[in-house]
């Protein structure tokens, strides 16, 4: 086999075991995983037997589950004959894009910056870096790990580094809505750090930290809470609004008017969030209704089946998104 594993026998095979060859044994310490880890995440996922002698792979289950684990296997293979490394969380995306057909391997998936290669690792998230190729304006919209802010700011960042845009500009509302910083201790600088943390941390995941350093000092990349926005046309720049639930819908139409010629904006939120004063409408929610309908934007709803971060999260977001619908008397999602 040549690039990735193989089916034998393939659909029509009932129930016997199908079995994939591989032509490089020494990268299957890293494809098995540490005491075979990912082995044993794959079995859980897909419900599916692995068992291995030398470079074949049997795989014993029904037939869907094996073409998905082959699937799957093959996309990790093909990732380390790259030369990238294949982490559980990779194992998991790998099993997820399976599930859809597709790979992050494909023309044009993954995002370069200088520290990483960023790729997709939910149907989803595949979505959402396609918006993020075609429109101007973006909404991405769901629950906490499903990468909204964090693929963001790696788009912004391999647009930067490829001169398609002069400078990000990262923005959150700090503290609430109402921006009320003064009872904090400390200078304006060290009140508003805390809560710009992390967009500060996913720039550092993208360049090193000098790059960032020099870069924030020359203005090529800006983070700043919401207030500072007012006024200002922003030409040319890759623009992020993260945390949109907390802003007032008089905040969130001052920031949508602020994009310029060449500009690209991308605004984030978790709608079940909201932390603004009970009764207070969140401008996130204004500005979904007011702009039902306009041109050249795009709204991405991310679920928990798109939340990447450990896999006791997706299930924590679940929990809590039943419970929710249960008591608003919804149906459960097909």
């Amino acid at each position: 086999m040549s690039g990735g594993g193989s089916l034998i026998g393939g659909r029509g095979a009932g129930p016997r075991p199908a079995q994939m060859h591989f032509d490089d044994n020494s990268l299957l310490p890293a494809l098995f995983g540490r005491h075979d880890e990912h082995l044993v995440e794959i079995e859980r996922l897909l419900d599916v037997k692995l068992r291995y002698r030398g470079n074949r792979l049997e795989i014993a289950g029904a037939e869907d589950s094996r073409t998905l684990a082959d699937r799957a296997i093959a996309s990790l293979y093909r990732r380390l004959k790259e030369g990238r490394e294949v982490a559980p969380a990779d194992v998991q995306a790998a099993v997820r894009m399976a599930a859809v057909g597709e790979t992050e391997t494909g023309p044009g998936v993954a995002l370069v910056t200088r520290r990483r290669r960023i790729a997709p690792r939910s149907p989803g998230q595949a979505d959402y870096l396609a918006a993020l190729d075609r429109h101007e304006l973006v909404f991405s919209l769901g629950p906490a790990g499903s990468g909204k802010t964090y693929l963001a700011v790696a788009k912004a960042v391999a647009l930067l580094l490829e001169g398609r845009v002069d400078r990000i500009i990262l923005s959150r509302p700090a503290v609430e809505a109402g921006e009320r910083l003064g009872f904090l201790p400390g200078d304006l600088q060290e009140k508003i750090n805390p809560y710009l943390r992390p967009l500060y941390d996913a720039l550092y995941d993208m360049l090193p930290a000098e790059q960032v350093a020099r870069r924030l000092a020359n203005g090529e990349i800006e983070v700043a809470p919401l207030a500072f926005m007012r006024g200002r046309t922003l030409a040319n720049a890759f623009v992020i609004l993260d945390e949109a639930q907390n802003t007032t819908p008089v905040q969130m139409k001052m920031f949508l008017t602020r994009l310029g010629e060449g500009s690209r904006m991308v605004v984030t939120g978790d709608p079940t969030q909201v932390d603004l004063p009970p009764g207070a409408r969140s401008g996130l929610a204004d500005a979904l209704e007011a702009l039902r309908g306009v041109d050249d934007l795009a709204i991405v709803r991310f679920t928990e089946k798109d939340v990447v971060r450990h896999a006791l999260v997706a299930r924590i977001v679940g929990a809590y998104e039943a419970r929710d619908r249960a008591a608003r008397g919804d149906d459960p999602p097909g």
